[in-house]
């Protein structure tokens, strides 16, 4: 039996990669007992789909955009890492 931390970390790389069929039936089986659990994924599965649809909506709006300052400042601060 997985653990809620074991689960969620499953439930996150589901977004990302197939499960194999012994992952994705321990993450049913824990589903179906635990309702933190199954609050965490619907969540997860809320903020992807509103990501995307703000994503979209952003690249269509050609009306945002940074000031030339503030992309200096970025530019800055990632040059300091990198």
């Amino acid at each position: 039996m997985l653990s809620c931390k074991q689960t969620s970390l499953l439930v996150s790389q589901s977004l990302d990669r197939p499960l194999n069929w012994r992952e994705r039936w321990a993450v049913r089986v824990h589903l179906l007992i635990c309702v933190y659990c199954r609050r965490f994924k619907q969540q997860l599965l809320w903020m992807r789909r509103h990501l995307a649809s703000w994503q979209q909506q952003a690249a269509d709006d050609q009306s945002l955009t940074l000031s030339a300052p503030a992309k200096e400042r970025i530019t800055q601060q990632l040059d300091k890492f990198y």
